[in-house]
C-alpha cells in the first residue's frame, strides 16, 4: 500500500468480514471518508488506577480521560490528515478534550497514537455486525525511538465497538481491562450521523 494512500480499513479486516458490516459502518470508516462531525451522550467510568494512569501520562497528551460521569455531550470530529485519520473527542462538562490518529505503521498494521508519542498497536474486525479495533501492545515513540510499554504497567487491553444502530445512530463503547485489577476504563455512547441514513 502507498503510503500517501487513504487509511483502508475494509483492506486490513478482508473483503468477507467488510461485506458483514452495515453499508452505514462502512460509509463512516471507508477510505478518504470527508470530514465528519458526530454528537452524543457519553457514559464514563474510570477505576481508581485509571485515574493514577490517566494522570501519569497526561504529559504524553493521553487520550485518557479520567471521569465518572453520565449524559456528557461529546462531539467527535474526524478528518483525514496524510495517509492517517485523526479522531477529536471534545468532552463537555470540564472532561476535557482527547486526539488520536489511526494509520499504518512502517510495515502496514494498524496503529493508533496520540501528539505526544503514545500508542497502541491495533487488531481490527468484524465481530457480530460490529466494527471492533483492540490493543495488543502499548508503546512510546521518542523520536526515532519506540518503547514498547510492559503490559502490567498499561491502562489494560484496549477494545472499542462501532455498532450501527439504524436510523442515522450509532453506538461507541471504549473499554480498558487490565490483566490484573479489571476494568480501568469504560465509555459507552449514542451518537448522530449527520449524513443520509443507509439501509442494513
Amino acid at each position: 500500500m502507498n503510503a500517501a494512500s487513504p487509511l483502508d480499513l475494509s483492506a486490513l479486516i478482508g473483503p468477507a468480514a467488510w461485506a458483514r458490516l452495515p453499508a452505514a459502518v462502512q460509509r463512516r470508516f471507508s477510505a478518504g471518508h470527508p470530514e465528519a462531525t458526530y454528537r452524543g451522550l457519553m457514559d464514563m467510568r474510570c477505576s481508581r488506577l485509571g485515574r493514577v494512569l490517566a494522570w501519569l501520562v497526561k504529559p504524553l497528551r493521553s487520550p485518557l480521560a479520567a471521569a465518572n460521569a453520565s449524559g456528557v455531550p461529546t462531539t467527535v470530529r474526524v478528518s483525514a490528515v496524510g495517509a492517517g485519520v485523526v479522531w477529536e473527542r471534545t468532552f463537555e462538562d470540564g472532561v476535557g478534550r482527547v486526539f488520536s490518529t489511526k494509520e499504518l505503521d512502517a510495515n502496514g498494521r494498524l496503529q493508533e497514537r496520540t501528539r505526544g508519542g503514545l500508542g497502541m498497536a491495533l487488531d481490527v474486525f468484524e465481530h457480530d455486525g460490529a466494527l471492533v479495533f483492540q490493543s495488543h501492545r502499548y508503546f512510546l515513540d521518542i523520536g526515532a525511538l519506540r518503547l514498547v510499554m510492559p503490559r502490567l504497567l498499561s491502562p489494560g487491553t484496549c477494545r472499542v465497538e462501532h455498532r450501527d444502530l439504524g436510523h442515522g445512530l450509532f453506538r461507541f463503547t471504549l473499554s480498558m481491562s487490565h490483566p490484573l485489577w479489571g476494568e480501568t476504563f469504560h465509555q459507552t455512547g449514542v451518537f448522530v450521523d449527520p449524513s443520509p441514513s443507509l439501509p442494513g
